[in-house]
């Protein structure tokens, strides 16, 4: 396959993908009793989109479901077939076809025909005849001409749009189809045919305006940013030199600031580039919600909040699993049955509120239910009997915290939604592979909260250095809590392992150079620095011997170019030049084997 067509075929998935999440958005979101018009013709028109490019690739499968489907929505659109929940059933069991046959040829997989012949004969029994033997494609020319009736505007979608003066001169073009986008009307019939011809000046402003977006591979993007975080290195490193000379020369530390304070400007255009809204995990969630409390013949109102609060591309991705799985518990475990929640004076149907939230240089992205919230009894009962040490006595943050162990479930019967135990010891491993941590707020009969904390992007990060003798580590600011030089009777000593009692808890402190075999100033809490952490497993202090500062940091792979470290997330390269490690406060907590033993 050539470059240039497997370019194509890149954008042809891309854009098949948006058309097939706005048809699917859209049929979630409408009214079946007073649909409105235009969302019905965005439909429509996705599928069309679809359908024409499809057939140009030679992509059969979608062609023939797309063409079918086309023909039900028109007869729909029209008014001559009223829509019904079963028919918006029927549309979403199509559209989890389309998406499936998408993949397919996305991966260069075999095609499931069955598949595909089952939901087109679905399609037309719906439609009352038989598809015509016609190819999918009406065919499409290279030279559109200008409809003159709204019905030929509403066909003379495709692989290739139509004229640019049935756009308005500030919309972007989209590439192979035209968008399905319901905020932006579409110009009537009337409209285009009065517009000037092709050598018309608005026609040239239309065209003008199709180029101001554009489709770049993520490697490109990946790229630049890995030349912005070198560009950081080296302004760090030009830093330190100019402090080396002191106020000697005042020019050269404006000329520094200068390009200190332009650097951090590029640093943050550039990571723009790759945020994302957490809209594009959001949406999938309603038809989550919808089907999986049909299936448990409970009632939902979804409620989503912060839609577009961005975040790194590569960390939207990897959060898609971990939420759909908090979701379908919220349900499942959460949101009790319509008579169950009317015998204890809660609305029959119960609420689940997903909202993000940008909190300084993280995203907070909360489940929030009112369900039944956690049963406290339950849980230390099932971990007694999986052999876990538990007492009466522990907090509730700890009990909660048991239901990320492997194989923990209080389900009492096993179904395809839960039971099994399988589940939330991987989504809290994936967010913390992501750099964030998982925290769960429970009162009973009134409901939950999971609170996901993540940073908002893996490869440039704030963090505050370090000094354990003559090496620097570097600890991701957002685990910070406080640090403090710790008075002697604030120090308790237990199994020959500290604690430090700080309001009324105690923390155990992990001596860093214990952990990365350096030789320290200081050995003992009450004469070093004691940086309270907290993460998403528990709360201890890291016993360091004085604080550098806050510092920005690029964050370097160390498996590519050594081996993986024990307690370190990556290297990055100081301002000196040289290479300080970066922790993973995570799997610090598990690198000392004494550390539950000191506060059991």
């Amino acid at each position: 396959m050539s470059v240039e067509l497997n370019q194509f075929h890149s954008v042809f998935f891309e854009e098949s993908q948006e058309h097939i999440d706005t048809m699917e958005r859209l049929l979630m979101s409408m009214s079946v009793d007073n649909p409105e018009p235009e969302d019905l013709n965005c439909i429509f028109r996705a599928a069309h989109s679809i359908k024409g490019a499809s057939g140009i690739f030679g992509f059969d499968a979608l062609g023939q479901i797309t063409h079918i489907m086309e023909n039900l929505l028109d007869q729909v659109r029209k008014g001559q077939r009223p829509l019904s929940n079963d028919l918006v059933d029927q549309f979403l069991g199509v559209i989890d076809c389309l998406r499936q046959v998408l993949d397919s040829y996305r991966n260069q997989q075999d095609i499931d025909w069955p598949e595909v012949e089952r939901t087109t004969s679905l399609l037309e029994s719906i439609l009352g005849a038989a598809v015509t033997d016609e190819p999918p494609d009406d065919g499409f020319g290279f030279f559109d001409q200008p409809a003159t009736t709204d019905a030929e505007a509403d066909d003379d979608f495709g692989f290739f749009d139509p004229p640019a003066v049935a756009q308005a001169s500030d919309e972007a073009g989209w590439g192979l189809f035209e968008a399905a986008d319901t905020d932006t009307a579409t110009p009537t019939a009337a409209q285009v045919a009065g517009a000037p011809d092709r050598d018309g000046n608005p026609v040239k402003k239309a065209a003008a305006g199709e180029s101001s977006t554009i489709r770049v591979d993520v490697e490109k993007v990946d790229s630049l940013i890995n030349l912005v975080g070198e560009l950081v290195i080296t302004q760090s490193m030009l830093k330190v030199l100019g402090d080396d000379l002191g106020g000697s020369n005042s020019r050269l530390g404006s000329v520094l600031a200068e390009l200190e304070r332009h650097t951090r400007e590029i640093q943050e255009s550039v990571m723009s580039i790759r945020m994302m809204p957490v809209s594009f995990v959001f949406n999938r969630f309603p038809r989550v919600v919808r089907d999986l409390a049909r299936k448990l013949e409970k009632q939902v109102e979804l409620v989503l909040e912060g839609e577009h609060t961005e975040l790194d591309k590569g960390l939207i991705e990897k959060l898609v699993d971990p939420l759909t799985h908090l979701v379908r518990n919220s349900i499942d475990h959460g949101i009790e049955r319509p008579d169950v929640r009317r015998d204890r004076g809660k609305p029959e149907t119960g609420t689940i509120t997903i909202s993000a939230a940008q909190r300084g240089g993280t995203i907070q992205i909360c489940i929030d239910d009112d369900g039944a919230g956690l049963n406290r009894e339950r849980i230390l009962g099932k971990a007694r009997e999986n052999g876990l040490s538990v007492n009466d006595d522990m907090n509730d943050a700890d009990v909660w915290d048991l239901i990320f162990q492997p194989g923990f479930s209080t389900a009492e019967v096993v179904t395809d939604v839960s039971g099994r135990g399988v589940g939330m010891d991987v989504v809290r491993r994936n967010i913390q592979q992501l750099g964030g941590r998982v925290n769960i707020a429970s009162r009973a009969l009134q409901g939950s909260t999971i609170t996901i904390t993540l940073p908002l992007t893996l490869a440039i990060v704030d963090g505050m250095g370090v000094m354990v003798g003559d090496q620097t580590f570097i600890i991701p600011l957002v685990s910070i809590i406080e640090s403090m030089r710790p008075y002697p009777e604030n120090i308790e000593q237990l199994a020959g392992s500290a604690l430090l009692h700080v309001r009324d808890q105690f923390w155990p402190v992990l001596r860093l150079y214990q952990v990365m075999d350096a030789v320290p100033q200081h050995t003992s809490p009450a004469d070093g620095i004691v940086v309270l952490i907290e993460t998403s497993k528990r709360r201890y202090g890291l016993l360091v011997d004085e604080l550098v500062g806050q510092q920005q940091v690029v964050i370097k792979s160390l498996e590519q170019h050594y081996k993986r470290v024990p307690g370190a997330a990556g290297a990055t390269i100081m301002g000196d030049g040289s290479v300080a490690l970066i922790l993973d406060v995570e799997s610090l907590a598990d690198v000392v084997p004494t550390l539950d033993e000191e506060i059991a």
